[in-house]
């Protein structure tokens, strides 16, 4: 084959595969706070970012609290001892990153011109390519507790312990000058059983930057090799203060999900009223609340796709640097396969019995502006040959020029009159946000078949459709009455570009760009 014929068949290949695309208040600890200050600490948000490649786990997690300024400690429990080459600081920086990628997303939408006439696409053409710490004895009994190894990080001195016996553990920490927090001994007591380690790094507060009496800590990373692909948080619940949150993102070459745990995924693709703009911390958390309540104990689903692609994108895709830091450098991992997927749980002390384990699970898709062949939006989770699902909750802006030809088509979604990329509101900080202060059922514009949700004012029968009546904004349609679901075909009209603004129809990125790297591929190849 000429190279032409080459190019061309890259190209053909990539426009089948753009229409492929198009069908198809406390954070939880994984461990707990011990101080060198008789007084009580208390965790308030975490972060963790886990890798898995084979039976390698890579974890990093970023950590603050709330507590006196003395010394004070972390106690994770680990499956291996640990020698300082497997330890290591990270920029925080990171972490805000990945939270922000796999967030729950608010998205804004305004109906295309309902009389635009898609103009005839140019064949395309060659040129179009785009080119040590010291341990005390006392207090412990050395034969039951045994210092492994010990070294330091950044400001962290950090310990490895073993012990045969937790009440050991126990006594040794506090005659170490740890003041442990009352009921941590029956908790530690299935680590000591089973064998784990006990991961303790110390902090020297002069070397913390404290903001509003918290100390902002560097995050932590570390890896080892075990079977089991686990996350110890029962622990956590030593400085629990109520209910607690736990976000889990994991980055592998599949969709992972909890093991011991039911699953359920966020309802999304949910059209939301202008109101949630100002408020869509509180929104999502009323969301999230009502969805545990609908299968109380889940772990939830609220994002799984390529790391390094997005659509739409509240932050850029990870790039291969950033893969590196969370892991990359001790995990073979192609960055083109590597799956982000975010978990989220909610408990107290008396809903958490097990430690989180995870297993593999099946792509899934959902959340995106995907119009089936019903003529309506996509919503809930279902299988795909490739991870694309998020939560997505999208603000609706009628078409409100004049409608002047015989057949108009409604209900085309893209960016705002005059281009422009409005970029997506991302749901960050949840364990802060504020709970019971909205009413959910007046925030969505239809009803919300997961969680049995009946919009209080339902302006349209489906996420996607144009309400029927005044278009203008500012004059909402009688409640109601919903649009007929057949008068919206796909979309051909075109979005303003980028990840806030593509239209029913439009591309998918991620689709796009593996299929620009299969060519540029091919153009390697010749």
């Amino acid at each position: 084959m000429t190279t032409r014929g080459i190019v061309q068949l890259g190209f053909k290949l990539l426009v089948l595969l753009a229409a492929l695309a198009m069908t198809g208040p406390a954070a939880a600890f994984c461990g707990f706070y011990v101080s060198g200050a008789d007084a009580k600490l208390f965790n308030n948000a975490t972060l963790v970012v886990m890798m898995r490649q084979g039976q390698r786990t890579v974890l990093s997690m970023q950590n603050n609290y709330q507590g006196p300024p003395q010394d004070f400690a972390m106690v994770v429990p680990v499956p291996v001892v640990l020698q300082e080459e497997n330890v290591k600081t990270l920029p925080a920086e990171i972490f805000d990153r990945v939270d922000k990628l796999a967030a729950p997303r608010l998205v804004e939408y305004w109906e295309q011109d309902p009389c635009y006439v898609e103009p005839p696409v140019d064949e395309f053409d060659d040129g179009a390519l785009p080119s040590a710490m010291e341990s005390k004895s006392e207090g412990g009994d050395a034969e039951a507790v045994k210092v492994e190894a010990q070294f330091a990080v950044g400001e962290y001195e950090i310990v490895i312990l073993s012990a045969k016996d937790a009440g050991a553990l126990d006594q040794w920490l506090r005659g170490n000058n740890y003041k442990i927090p009352a009921g941590a001994e029956p908790l530690l007591r299935p680590y000591v059983q089973s064998g784990m380690k006990f991961f303790v790094a110390k902090v020297n507060t002069k070397k913390v930057k404290f903001e509003n009496g918290q100390a902002m800590l560097s995050p932590l990373r570390f890896h080892y090799d075990t079977q089991d692909f686990r996350l110890p948080v029962r622990l956590g619940l030593v400085n629990a203060k109520g209910k607690q949150d736990l976000i889990v993102h994991i980055l592998a070459e599949q969709r992972y999900e909890a093991a011991n745990y039911p699953n359920v995924f966020i309802p999304t693709n949910i059209d939301v009223d202008e109101q949630a703009r100002s408020s869509f911390g509180a929104f999502y958390a009323a969301l999230f609340d009502a969805t545990m309540a609908k299968t109380p104990g889940s772990v939830i689903t609220e994002y799984s796709w390529s790391a390094q692609s997005c659509d739409p994108c509240p932050s850029p895709p990870l790039d291969q640097e950033e893969l590196l830091t969370l892991g990359g450098d001790v995990v073979e991992m192609s960055p083109y396969r590597t799956v982000l997927t975010r978990l989220h749980a909610r408990y107290d002390s008396k809903a958490l019995g097990e430690d989180l384990v995870f297993k593999k699970a099946e792509a899934m898709v959902g959340g995106r502006e995907f119009m089936q062949e019903n003529n309506q939006l996509e919503t809930g989770a279902r299988s795909g040959s490739v991870n694309n699902f998020q939560g997505r909750y999208a603000i609706r802006h009628p078409w409100k020029g004049e409608i002047a030809c015989d057949n108009p088509i409604r209900g085309r979604w893209g960016g705002p009159p005059g281009g422009g990329e409005p970029k997506p509101q991302a749901a960050q900080d949840l364990a802060f946000a504020p709970r019971g202060s909205i009413e959910l059922a007046g925030y969505v514009e239809h009803d919300v078949q997961e969680i049995g949700l009946k919009a209080k004012q339902p302006s349209v029968a489906h996420a996607g459709a144009v309400p029927t009546g005044p278009t203008s904004e500012g004059t909402p349609p009688a409640p109601g009455t919903p649009t007929d679901p057949t008068s919206t075909p796909p979309s051909t009209a075109p979005g303003g570009g980028g990840c806030g603004s593509c239209g029913v129809g439009g591309r998918s990125d991620g689709a796009l760009w593996w299929a620009l790297g299969l060519l540029w591929l091919l153009r390697r190849r010749m």
